[in-house]
């Protein structure tokens, strides 16, 4: 199992997702995304996993300005801003191969082991 956690330092659910790996002796790969943030190819492959980028956005991140504008953008506009607008994901963003999860998940987490 290789698993990546997207992810912010500072974020108290990330921090839980890592704990909850680290317990269970499960090797992960932390990418902090203030610092380095997802490829194109990675921001694709995990908004098909969840279903979209709806469940993606996080309703109450700090850029309001941003997440006001995407209301009034088209599907692949607002796709496209949240590309390059990622602090507006909601993190943890755990992904096994194709599997992927928003927030803290470990029911889902649980049944990839």
């Amino acid at each position: 199992m290789n698993i990546q956690i997207f992810g912010a330092k500072k974020c108290f659910d990330t921090k839980k997702a890592e704990r909850w790996f680290k317990e269970r002796g499960i090797k992960y790969q932390l990418i902090d995304m203030k610092e380095k943030g997802m490829s194109r190819g990675e921001f694709d492959n995990i908004k098909r996993a969840v279903g979209g980028i709806e469940s993606m956005i996080n309703e109450s991140a700090k850029d309001k300005d941003t997440l006001t504008l995407m209301k009034y953008l088209s599907d692949s506009d607002r796709e496209e801003k949240l590309f390059e607008n990622q602090q507006l994901i909601r993190t943890p963003v755990v992904r096994s191969g194709k599997n992927a999860t928003i927030g803290y998940c470990p029911d889902v987490w649980r049944e990839w082991e």
